[in-house]
Order: C-alpha cells, then sequence, then structure tokens
C-alpha cells in the first residue's frame, strides 16, 4: 500500500560530525577514518555507552499524534477502491460462484473476481457435465495462491460440501432420499448420495436375511439417514427403516382382523431347527416343526423350502407380543381317525424305521402312524438282545400288524410272523436219540452251544461230554467253530430248547469199568492235582481216582503234599466206585492215619467245603484194615 509521505527514518550522521565516543566505548563509529579505527582496536580497548543520549542525537522524532493525522490524511484513488472491494467477501475453504472463461485438456480456468483465474483440474467433470465457456459454477476455494501464484480451486468439493450440508438437514427431517448401491464391501454396500458415498449395513437392507448381496449392485431404491458423523464425514443409511414403518401400519391391521383358525397364505421367510417363519404380508408366524406334519420329522427342511409359498392355519396369536403361531398339518385330519380301517390286524404293512431303543424299533408306516417290532418279534430263532443287529435308521422295512390299541395310540407289528415257525415242527424234524451233525457257535461256563440249521441250537452241557472224565469247561474237549456230530437228548418246542450230548454217541463204559475196580482191589495212577485235602490222580480208562487225606494236622498235610508232586505215579486201594460221580474212591497206607476208624473218615468226607468235582468223598464199605481203636487208645490220644 503506497502513502503520500515518506516514512521518518534515522538520519546517517556525517563525515563532517563524527560521534562522540567516550573512552569507554566497543566500537569505532563509521564515520572514523580507517587508521584511527584501527590504532584504537590495536592500542585500547574502545567502549560504546549504547544508553548515553549523545548516540541518537541525530535522529529525528515524531509523535504517534503526527503519525496518525498522516495517516488519515492519504487519499485513496478510486480505481484502486473498486479493485479492494473485489477481495471483500472471499475467503478459502468456501462455495463461492465463478465464470468459466477457458477449457483445455488438462484444466478448466475459472475467474472468481481474483487478481488471477482459478484452475479445476478436468478429470473433476464427467464428460457430459463439462461446463461450457462463459457459464456459471459454483466452485471451492481451496487456496488463494499456491506456490506458482495460482488460485486453486475444486468442483468435486463444492458438490460434496453443498450435498453434506443437504444430508444434514435430512438426517435432522428424517427425509427420505434416493441412493445408488456402486459396490460391496465387508459388512454391506456401499451407496452413492449423489456426490456422497454412505454405508448401508447389510442388516439394514431388507426385513428378510440377505444371502444374495450381489443383486442389489446398481439398484436405486428409497433410504433413510440413520447415521450423521459430522467430525468424521459418516453418513450410514438404511432401507429396513423405511420397509419396517409401512409393516408396522400392516402389522396393526392384520392383526385387528386376526382369528384362531383362520386360513391364510405366507411365503417362507426363514427354517430354523426348531420350525419355519412364515411371512403373511406383515406380519411374520412361527410354524413350529411339531406342527409341520403328523408325521416325524428331524428338520423342517426335509419338506419346506425357502421362499415357498404355504398355506397354513392360524391356532394362536398374541396381539400383545405381536406373535403368531401357525399350523400346517392341522389342515389334515388326525391319521388316527382312520387308522382301523386302514390297518387292520394281520394285514402286512411297509414303512422306514425311525427309532430304535434296546427293546425294540419304531417303524412309520403313514404319515403319523407308527408301529412298535419288539425285539422278540423280530425272529423265530435268534436271540436278538438289540435291534441294530437287523435294523438301521431309515431302513424300508415290511411287518405284518400284531395289535392296535386306539386309545394309547399303539401299533404292535412283528417281522418273524412274515415267515412260518420253525419250531412248530422241529420235534419232528430232530427226534430224541437221532445223531445231527452241528458248528460251535458259542463256549460258556456249563457248555457250547451248537447250530444245527439257521436260527436253531442246542446245547451240550459239560456233562454231557465225557463218561469217564470230568470237564470244567467245554473249550477242554472243543473249540468254537468246529464242526461236531451230536446226539438229540431233549426237545422242547414250548421253552425252544434242544438238549445235545457228545458222549452219548458210545456206550456208558462204567457198567465194565465198575468190574475193573472191585473193592480192595490194588491200582495204580498218576497225580493229576494235589489238593488241601487229598489227591487226584488218573487211573486206566481216563477214571480219576481221589485219595483223601483223612484227620491229619496241617502241619501232616504240608509234610504229604511236599512229598508228591503232579506226575508222579502212587498206588492205593478201591473203596467205592461212583459212576454218577465219575470217581473211584481209594485208600492209600501212606497217606491216611491206620488208626482212624471209618465212621470217622466217612464223617469227616460228608462235612467237607469243597466246589463240586472236587469234594473228596469215601464209601461206607471202608477197606477192613482200617482197624477201629479202643476206649483205651482214644484216651491215650
Amino acid at each position: 500500500m503506497k502513502t503520500t509521505e515518506k516514512q521518518p527514518v534515522a538520519e546517517q550522521p556525517s563525515e563532517d560530525k563524527p560521534l562522540d565516543v567516550s573512552d569507554n566505548s566497543a566500537t569505532e563509529s563509521p564515520a572514523a577514518s580507517t587508521d584511527n579505527a584501527e590504532n584504537n582496536i590495536l592500542n585500547k580497548k574502545v567502549d560504546i555507552d549504547y544508553l548515553g543520549s549523545s548516540l541518537f542525537s541525530d535522529v529525528k522524532e515524531i509523535s504517534p499524534e503526527d503519525l496518525n493525522q498522516n495517516l488519515q490524511t492519504e487519499e485513496v484513488s478510486p480505481d484502486h477502491e473498486r479493485y479492494l472491494s473485489t477481495f471483500s467477501d472471499i475467503s478459502e475453504r468456501e462455495i463461492i460462484s465463478g465464470r468459466v472463461i477457458g477449457i483445455n485438456e488438462k484444466e478448466v480456468l475459472i475467474d472468481i473476481g481474483f487478481k488471477s483465474e482459478g484452475i479445476i483440474n478436468r478429470d473433476e467433470f464427467a464428460t457430459e457435465d463439462l461446463p461450457d465457456v462463459g457459464g456459471k459454477i459454483d466452485v471451492y476455494l481451496e487456496r488463494m495462491e499456491d506456490e506458482s501464484g495460482k488460485t486453486v480451486l475444486s468442483k468435486e468439493k463444492a458438490d460434496f460440501l453443498r450435498r453434506w450440508i443437504e444430508l444434514r438437514d435430512i438426517h435432522d427431517t428424517g427425509e427420505i432420499i434416493k441412493g445408488k448401491i456402486i459396490k460391496r464391501i465387508k459388512g454391506g454396500m456401499v451407496v452413492d448420495l449423489k456426490g456422497v458415498q454412505a454405508f448401508l449395513p447389510g442388516s439394514q437392507i431388507d426385513v428378510r436375511p440377505v444371502k444374495d448381496f450381489d443383486k442389489y449392485l446398481n439398484v436405486e431404491m428409497d433410504m433413510k439417514v440413520v447415521k450423521f458423523n459430522e467430525m468424521r464425514k459418516n453418513v450410514v443409511v438404511s432401507h429396513k427403516a423405511i420397509l419396517e414403518e409401512s409393516l408396522a401400519e400392516k402389522r396393526d391391521e392384520i392383526f385387528s382382523k386376526l382369528e384362531v383358525g383362520a386360513i391364510m397364505e405366507g411365503r417362507v421367510k426363514n427354517i430354523t431347527d426348531f420350525g419355519v417363519f412364515i411371512d403373511l404380508g406383515g406380519i411374520d408366524g412361527l410354524l413350529h416343526i411339531t406342527d409341520l406334519s403328523w408325521g416325524r420329522i428331524n428338520h423342517p427342511s426335509e419338506i419346506i423350502s425357502m421362499e415357498e409359498t404355504l398355506t397354513v392355519k392360524v391356532i394362536d396369536f398374541d396381539n400383545e407380543k405381536k406373535r403368531v403361531s401357525l399350523g400346517l398339518k392341522q389342515l389334515t385330519p388326525h391319521p388316527w381317525e382312520t387308522v382301523e380301517t386302514d390297518f387292520p390286524q394281520g394285514e402286512k404293512v411297509k414303512g422306514k424305521v425311525v427309532s430304535m431303543t434296546n427293546y425294540g424299533a419304531f417303524v412309520e408306516i403313514k404319515s403319523g402312524i407308527e408301529g412298535l417290532i419288539h425285539v422278540s418279534e423280530m425272529s423265530w430263532t435268534r436271540h436278538v438282545k438289540n435291534p441294530s443287529e437287523l435294523y438301521a435308521l431309515g431302513d424300508e422295512v415290511e411287518a405284518v400288524v400284531l395289535s392296535i390299541d386306539t386309545e394309547e395310540r399303539k401299533i404292535s407289528l412283528g417281522a418273524k410272523q412274515l415267515s412260518d415257525d420253525p419250531w412248530d415242527k422241529i420235534e419232528e424234524k430232530y427226534s430224541i436219540g437221532n445223531v445231527v451233525e452241528g458248528k460251535v457257535i458259542n463256549l460258556t461256563q456249563f457248555g457250547a452251544f451248537v447250530e444245527l440249521e439257521e436260527g436253531i441250537d442246542g446245547l451240550i452241557h459239560v456233562s454231557d461230554f465225557s463218561w469217564t472224565k470230568v470237564i470244567k469247561h467245554p473249550r477242554e474237549m472243543i473249540d468254537k467253530g468246529q464242526k461236531t456230530e451230536v446226539r438229540i437228548l431233549e426237545v422242547s418246542r414250548e421253552s425252544r430248547r434242544i438238549s445235545l450230548g457228545i458222549k452219548q454217541l458210545i456206550e456208558d463204559p462204567w457198567p465194565e469199568l465198575v468190574k475193573n475196580f472191585e473193592t480192595g482191589s490194588m491200582h495204580e495212577g498218576e497225580i493229576v492235582k494235589v489238593l488241601d485235602k487229598g489227591i487226584i490222580l488218573m487211573l486206566q480208562d481216563e477214571i480219576e481216582g481221589i485219595i483223601p487225606f483223612g484227620r491229619q494236622t496241617k502241619k501232616q498235610r504240608k509234610e504229604i503234599t511236599q512229598n508228591y508232586d503232579v506226575g508222579q505215579k502212587i498206588s492205593g486201594s478201591v473203596m467205592e466206585v461212583k459212576p454218577e460221580n465219575k470217581k473211584v474212591i481209594l485208600f492209600s497206607d501212606e497217606l491216611s492215619d491206620k488208626n482212624i476208624q471209618k465212621d470217622e473218615i466217612k464223617d469227616f468226607l460228608d462235612n467237607q467245603e469243597q466246589p463240586v468235582g472236587e469234594r473228596i468223598e469215601i464209601p461206607e464199605n471202608v477197606s477192613d484194615k482200617v482197624k477201629p481203636k479202643s476206649k483205651a487208645e482214644s484216651v491215650s490220644d
């Protein structure tokens, strides 16, 4: 800015009038000669008093009043005043109006009434939106001048700021606007609101869950601004909010006309594990899985599909909670109403195994009608412990209707009734005394089961394996899976049992063996077991003999057992032969007390607590060699 009067400045000292410098000056006056300055520096230290009045004696003083008066009297030309007025309303970071004065390949020149033209990058304009030269346009003033002195303008920022202000007002008023979905991002979609991009969450697109987001791309729809963050320049919109407002009106209207028993049509909105949600045109109703069908289903998706249109029946509703319960099976009669007509007793039926327990399998023979095949009704011949041995879930099976209980809604089915009972003619096929061949299918402690034919087996008891040998377990004589001949001993159709024997394949040898083991005769055998109360030995013809210890003390018995081992030979005299027990009772002088009376031995043996097969018994006709004690001997003992 120019002024009519020069600003006062300090006068320079003249060469004729050098500064008055005292001896304490630190700096020489500029007017001093070079020789004097050198002499002063070399010869002595010069100190200058900067506070001395003489230092500013030549400076012209101007008062503040004189300065203000000079400024007020300065004249400004009219042209200069008009030029300055053009900048009075222009400021950075605001929208201003300008005139297009030129367009080239890269830039658009805008006259905003400033000393220099503004520049806007041509890329900010769409081809169809490119302005004409001479036309008016609103721009955003970013900077008055950049490094090169040019005014920096922006068309995009002007549009954004203007639209931003509009959206702020729209958010406050709740006005509905249109937006175009331009792309998909994580969690939702990006919407163009005519210059401002907003976020549309996936949950706010529709009242129903959206599975295909791509179908909404490039779609324009009505929206509401639900969140407006001024600081972060963040805008969130919702289409669902508009739908819910309209649905709320429809919902109230529908509930006002709703009645239990009403038949309605709706569209499947969602499928869950527990049921199906049906859109009834403004309200959602729940079709529970138990109300889908009279029959058993594991998941609604087995019979219902998404977006399917269904006719349903209103079975209950709550106006306050806005809940509606729907039914599908209620549109058809209950199947149990005609069950006796549809499935008479004795009729063959087909169905699917829908459930299994330890006691049987449930078979659905009609939707809503299930019958039970008990494990006892699965096979005539096989002992079924669990239905999983024969059936699996989902199997298609055939059965016979045994009985119907309409009150309890129970149907008994049988699978074995599909064929004849082989046990009806079992006595004719397997007569007592016949010799047949079978396969050993199982071994137990008490015997072996032999399969005579599929589903028909008999038992060989351990006592029926050998006439002479004591068998404690069948594996001593036979193996599982082995084929063997057996004789039919007994057949019971009522109890479904067949008794078999192997020893009966030969004659009972004991009538002849008894002759070989006369009382008092001596026999030698090999020790097979040493017990606490006696010794068991193997005699001729695989006959077991037993020599009891008698009433020896524990010490004496211990001494005896230490002297005898398995495999050792020992002799004894026969006291008694017992074919029913397959044993020969022997007496040994080496092991028994010779002074023990017959009655004492017998009483001792009768009171033994030995398990069956190991009890040692003594016959009544004990050898005469055992002499009774006298009273005197008994007293002395």
